[in-house]
């Protein structure tokens, strides 16, 4: 359930920046395990498929990795630039989307009953005029993909046929 979205920013002057934000019912540590998990994302997103291109620094999906996110109709390069355990992945988009200085963070903060998932992107889009479109298309992705990641480790828990 996402609990709040806003939308800032005039694509002329200022970025444009993006949040929306989720409740999960299962801990920061499980949540974002399954965050950092790319390869796995098909299990319980949106996306169709995931390349890692590039492994990380000092793990294959941390800070440093390249990973191509794929739907039917995009395919995203993002590198991971920060990971802070159970609690942050910042990511910045390299090639695939009509836009500049993409940058986003997904921050997981612990609840008395779970954890609450905010996924945030500022960014820039390449033509003018775009601004209202692009707004409206990430407004909706990050709602989508925060709820998701919410419900993720349940929907990972059944698909693995773990479920109670």
């Amino acid at each position: 359930m996402v609990h709040s979205i806003s939308t800032h920013g005039d694509a002329a002057m200022h970025p444009i920046t993006i949040s929306a934000t989720a409740h999960s019912n299962a801990d920061a540590a499980t949540v974002f395990s399954v965050l950092k998990d790319a390869p796995n994302w098909p299990r319980w997103s949106m996306f169709d498929a995931v390349e890692l291109n590039r492994p990380g620094r000092d793990e294959p999906h941390g800070v440093g990795s390249i990973r191509t996110f794929i739907t039917k109709i995009s395919r995203s390069r993002e590198e991971v630039v920060e990971l802070v355990q159970d609690r942050r992945l910042a990511y910045v988009l390299l090639a695939g989307l009509p836009f500049r200085n993409y940058q986003a963070v997904v921050e997981i903060e612990p609840e008395l009953t779970g954890s609450r998932v905010t996924w945030s992107c500022s960014f820039y889009p390449k033509y003018v005029g775009t601004g209202w479109f692009w707004s409206m298309v990430m407004r909706h992705t990050l709602r989508t993909v925060s709820t998701q990641l919410a419900a993720a480790p349940l929907a990972v828990k059944v698909a693995s046929g773990r479920a109670a």
